[in-house]
């Protein structure tokens, strides 16, 4: 897999090698104050398209990561 951060690139490892190596990927992290309202978008998209579960489950993945995000300090992304 490959991220726009070449140091994710190195780090980020795909143990049951289900993505392709090269295939273009996209690290979203808590700390990034926009991260939570980019996975409620995105869960809206998945709406759309009749994919109701996995919609319900990244609305609770941006609940989690606001919780979070309370009790530290969040940030503008960085490269």
């Amino acid at each position: 897999m490959q991220f726009t951060r070449d140091d994710y690139t190195r780090r980020i490892i795909d143990v049951d090698n289900k993505i392709p190596e090269g295939e273009p990927a996209f690290l979203l992290r808590a700390q990034d104050v926009h991260a939570p309202a980019t996975l409620r978008y995105y869960a809206n998209l998945l709406d759309e398209a009749g994919n109701h579960e996995m919609a319900n489950e990244l609305r609770a993945h941006a609940r989690q990561m606001v919780v979070w995000q309370k009790s530290v300090k969040v940030k503008d992304p960085d490269k």
